[in-house]
């Protein structure tokens, strides 16, 4: 993509040591990303690429924020992001992903782009559940308002109506009685 050209890397001319990388983004940048968690925010990325003559090991340290829409209130808030992670890329013939953590890449690979590893790393430090802070401290108690119950269609009807029912269940409703 034409807009994500600004988190590429030119490692064809690095020598073996190591480099420092910043990228910033924000709310285009996940308007990117086709079905994206994530809608708003804006990071700050600090990448540190440690180049040997068989490998790349890249540091991401993220910070942020991003807004999320609460699972209790529906209200949108901002959640604080600060990730650190660690990817390795080896050299090899083909490109290949191995774990989450370690890919091949070819050895003629001229650029990588970091746009990818990011927006993953921001994605999965979105918590699976999403509460308000000001929502944070309250326990939240099931009440019987606030459970789903679903009841059968016998016990819906009125208790002067005689239901007769299913008569297959006719037999386990005489072993309950006993």
């Amino acid at each position: 993509m034409k807009d994500l050209k600004g988190f590429d890397i030119d490692i064809f001319g690095l020598k073996d040591k190591s480099y420092a990388f910043e990228f910033e983004g924000g709310d285009t940048f996940f308007a990117l990303f086709e079905n994206s968690l994530v809608k708003k925010g804006n990071f700050r990325a600090e990448l540190t690429l440690d180049k040997s003559a068989t490998m790349i090991q890249l540091y991401f340290h993220i910070t942020g924020e991003v807004e999320l829409i609460c699972d209790r209130s529906l209200e949108p808030f901002n959640h604080p992001i600060d990730i650190e992670e660690k990817h390795i890329l080896k050299f090899g013939e083909t490109n290949e992903e191995l774990t989450d953590e370690i890919e091949i890449i070819a050895r003629n690979t001229t650029t990588i782009n970091v746009a990818q590893y990011i927006y993953e790393y921001i994605g999965l430090s979105v918590p699976m559940k999403k509460i308000h802070p000001k929502l944070a401290d309250q326990k939240y108690e099931e009440t019987e308002d606030t459970l789903l119950v679903y009841r059968s269609a016998a016990e819906n009807n009125d208790d002067d109506t005689e239901d007769t029912g299913d008569p297959r269940w006719e037999a386990l409703r005489k072993l309950n009685e006993n």
